[in-house]
């Protein structure tokens, strides 16, 4: 409490110490790097510039949940029951879809170069079908539910997820739209 305090005092002192000065981009204003600096250690790996601020700040609070079979709160979450948190708190947009080959059957695929921040991946890791779902951050990284380790970012070019990975897919507009609850 007391650094918190410190650290007020002293940006409420540079505050007015110095002028007011305006920004041209802003990713150079000094709270969205300091977020993103924060961020960044929390996560593991530095944030792109056009990172999407509130999906990372809804990452790092579920960091380490349990898994758990159908689980959709804090106490424990599946694959699938997290990447429809993620929809629902970072995109405002509702799945639907209870399962990972029931999502996959609602995106439009995309190949593996062209997956950017926000897309969903798929693997296989039950023979043929699609078993398993995360959300990918950006340079190879990507966030899902495992059920050894609970919430956590992994990357698609370790060996085991390299040898599961199914695809990738973006959400469909009209399936997100018209799932949209009233």
């Amino acid at each position: 409490m007391k650094k918190i305090s410190i650290f007020l005092s002293f940006t409420a002192f540079a505050a007015f110490a110095q002028p007011k000065v305006t920004y041209l981009y802003p990713e150079d204003d000094l709270i969205t790097s300091y977020r993103k600096s924060y961020l960044s250690q929390e996560i593991g790996f530095p944030l792109r510039e056009d990172a999407n601020l509130m999906l990372y700040d809804t990452i790092t609070t579920w960091l380490g949940t349990p898994y758990k079979f159908a689980g959709n709160c804090e106490k424990g979450i599946d694959c699938s029951g997290f990447v429809n948190v993620l929809f629902d708190r970072v995109y405002g947009k509702h799945i639907g879809a209870r399962n990972s080959a029931e999502i996959f059957e609602q995106v439009h695929k995309i190949d593996k170069h062209d997956i950017r921040e926000g897309d969903m991946v798929f693997f296989r890791i039950h023979k043929r079908r699609i078993s398993h779902i995360g959300l990918y951050l950006g340079d190879n990284k990507f966030v899902h539910a495992s059920t050894s380790r609970g919430v956590i970012i992994s990357d698609l070019n370790d060996p085991y997820y390299k040898k599961y990975f199914a695809g990738a897919g973006r959400l469909k507009t009209e399936t997100a739209d018209s799932n949209d609850q009233p």
